[in-house]
């Protein structure tokens, strides 16, 4: 089932995709809890063995430069991020490593990572003895698979290349390509940095809080500063929506949007963009002016507008 045009728009009761864009970096070393702890917006001194966190990684001028799933490893760490970001994420992350007792190498090609969702995913795993608590980002290991939930009751399935084959086969379940996947992403307002996207937003601007992927009870780390001053004196004035564009056109991230209130001026980001419903969704950054009072935005001056569609959290 490869052909987007012929893929229900409702998920079946299990699905699953193949990962292909997403990559693996891994961390390792006496000092990786402590190292990434220093570097990431989210709290990784206290992550337990069974549970992942979404995290953010900025430049000293809290602009994001990756977005991540950090996953505990046997040795060290996981970070779950798109393939076409890990070397330059791993070329500057070892500039602060320093005299720290840590090792940072990409292992792509090692892991495959399955996409599982559909009504029946969680229940289907749990038949199979792979239960995994209602928390997301619970994280069970059976065998050679690292299973996490993920928001939406579905999972993500880590296991040495080629992948699950025999859990996969066992649970049923229908192939699906990958930008399903990242439909479901969009439609639970889950923002990830691309190469086009790096540099553009602070983690507030991709709501990356109310997806609990900043801690502000945590240490230092590049950006912090940025990123606590933007949080508790309301200084952000751009903000992530999702929206519905019409067919005839598929947008791409880091692509410009335009409102009405600044005709030819760009004034919004797309972050991310799946096929869905006939034309695509996307997740964009777009003043939050323009959302609070409803102007209409459009990928082209002129062109038709954006419908905005609710997430599934507040912001």
């Amino acid at each position: 089932m490869n052909n987007l045009a012929n893929q229900n728009e409702t998920a079946k009761a299990v699905a699953y995709a193949r990962l292909k864009r997403e990559g693996v970096l891994h961390i390792a070393g006496d000092d990786a809890r402590e190292f990434l702890h220093g570097q990431l917006t989210n709290d990784i001194e206290h992550l337990a063995p069974d549970h992942a966190r979404l995290a953010g990684w900025c430049t000293a001028k809290g602009r994001l430069l990756a977005t991540a799933l950090v996953v505990p490893a046997e040795s060290g760490f996981f970070l779950l991020l798109p393939r076409e970001l890990i070397p330059v994420v791993a070329k500057r992350l070892r500039v602060f490593v320093l005299r720290a007792k840590v090792t940072i190498e990409e292992s792509s090609d090692r892991w495959a990572q399955i996409g599982l969702f559909g009504d029946a995913a969680l229940s289907t795993l749990a038949a199979q003895g792979v239960e995994l608590s209602e928390e997301v980002h619970a994280v069970v290991r059976r065998d050679d698979v690292i299973v996490v939930r993920v928001e939406g009751d579905r999972a993500r399935l880590l296991a040495p290349a080629p992948g699950p084959g025999a859990l996969i086969e066992r649970l049923g379940a229908a192939e699906a390509d990958e930008a399903r996947w990242q439909l479901e992403d969009i439609r639970m307002g889950l923002p990830q940095i691309v190469a086009a996207t790096q540099d553009l937003f602070v983690p507030q601007m991709l709501n990356l809080e109310a997806i609990a992927a900043v801690d502000f009870k945590k240490g230092c780390y590049p950006g912090q500063e940025v990123v606590a001053r933007a949080q508790f004196r309301g200084q952000v004035k751009r903000r992530m929506v999702r929206a519905r564009m019409p067919a005839g056109a598929m947008l791409m991230p880091g692509q410009d949007l335009f409102s009405d209130d600044q005709p030819g001026q760009p004034s919004g980001t797309v972050v991310s963009a799946a096929p869905g419903n006939g034309g695509s969704e996307i997740l964009a950054v777009i003043p939050t002016a323009a959302a609070e009072h409803q102007v209409p935005m459009r990928a082209t001056p002129g062109g038709p507008a954006l419908e905005l569609l609710p997430l599934p959290y507040a912001v």
